[in-house]
């Protein structure tokens, strides 16, 4: 099995798409298949991770979602022998879906809003608490559908961290903030201001960041003003131990939510996006996580003030976590791997010819 995966990240859009890519991609590295990977849009640290984990990176050297885009990545699945797809993203049209699946390999799909219209894949993949009961089914009725927390894509050293043992939560003094790859909001830099000086003696601040942030100099100017207390991470390999080690997370909502929920740590659940709003209030409905909207004015104090509040609670925090036992069993990634090698065996996998002007050379 050979799988290209094609995601875009970026200051404006987060690492998120490519970061549940890595997931499933190092799952089916796991079962002896090969990844590799299509961006348009890609930062380079997230490249070289990409590279470091073995997978080639390729770029469509086109506007994405366009025609020129569509093509660059159909002729990627073409030179490289592909077998299989699996696209992430919000810029990808209907015709663009369309276009892909003309290529006859098995595609699969990751979607966040369900209302029903074609994604023209034959995998479908959700892991909101209630995209089962979504309309799928309206417009792709054959679709295998991968749907729930049960699906939740974890890379692998989140998984092995929510399975390694972990101090009990009232033992725990590391608070963690972290809002993606990209913090496309600025949240993180007012979010440490109003923080950290109001940390209770013993506590201190885990702050993660990634290499899309674009004020990367504002969080450092931060941390550097309360450096007794804020512990500053750049593109962490070791986030899973560092969500292990925390008694509370502040957190971005969107891909992280699932790595959260699999290691048990409450949170404040923070939106950043409109699209992340209602799995958000489902996650906050399960009882686990507190919810403030990002978008809003005021929102590092609402943040600050949630956190602080939480933080002085040990015992809404110790409810908070075993609302947790089960929810996400961290094996989403290696499921989906499996459905995709099933529908590469099921498909026998040969790619249509490209038309003649979409071949290279």
């Amino acid at each position: 099995m050979r799988v290209l995966f094609r995601a875009d990240a970026g200051a404006s859009i987060g690492a998120g798409h490519v970061m549940r890519c890595l997931a499933v991609a190092e799952a089916v590295q796991e079962l002896g298949g090969d990844a590799l990977f299509a961006a348009a849009s890609l930062p380079s640290a997230l490249e070289e991770r990409l590279r470091a984990a073995g997978m080639a990176v390729h770029r469509t050297d086109a506007a994405p979602g366009s025609a020129a885009d569509l093509a660059a990545t159909r002729a990627i699945a073409v030179e490289a022998g592909t077998t299989a797809i699996v696209l992430d993203g919000y810029g990808f049209s209907d015709g663009w879906r369309a276009g892909l699946a003309e290529t006859g390999l098995p595609i699969l799909a990751f979607d966040d809003a369900g209302t029903g219209e074609p994604i023209h894949a034959g995998l479908i993949v959700n892991a909101a608490p209630d995209a089962a009961s979504l309309p799928y089914h309206k417009g792709n009725p054959d679709a295998r559908l991968l749907l729930g927390p049960a699906h939740a894509p974890l890379r692998r050293e989140v998984r092995e961290a929510a399975t390694a043992a972990k101090p009990p939560l009232e033992e725990r003094h590391s608070l963690l903030v972290t809002f993606g790859g990209s913090d496309p909001l600025g949240l993180t830099a007012p979010v440490i201001e109003r923080l950290a000086p109001r940390l209770p003696p013993g506590v201190w601040l885990d702050v993660a960041i990634g290499g899309a942030v674009r004020d990367a100099a504002a969080v450092e100017a931060a941390a550097g003003r309360f450096k007794d207390s804020v512990r500053l991470h750049r593109d962490t390999p070791r986030m899973g131990q560092l969500m292990a080690q925390a008694g509370l997370a502040v957190s971005a909502a969107g891909t992280t939510t699932g790595e959260l929920a699999a290691i048990g740590t409450p949170a404040v659940l923070v939106t950043i996006a409109d699209n992340q709003l209602e799995a958000a209030r489902q996650s906050e409905a399960l009882g686990w996580c507190a919810l403030v909207p990002g978008q809003t004015e005021g929102a590092p104090e609402r943040i600050a003030d949630v956190a602080l509040e939480l933080w002085a609670d040990p015992a809404r925090r110790g409810t908070m976590a075993g609302k947790l036992a089960g929810i996400v069993d961290g094996q989403g990634a290696l499921r989906i791997a499996r459905a995709l090698a099933e529908a590469v065996i099921n498909s026998g996998a040969r790619i249509n010819p490209l038309p003649s002007g979409e071949r290279g050379g």
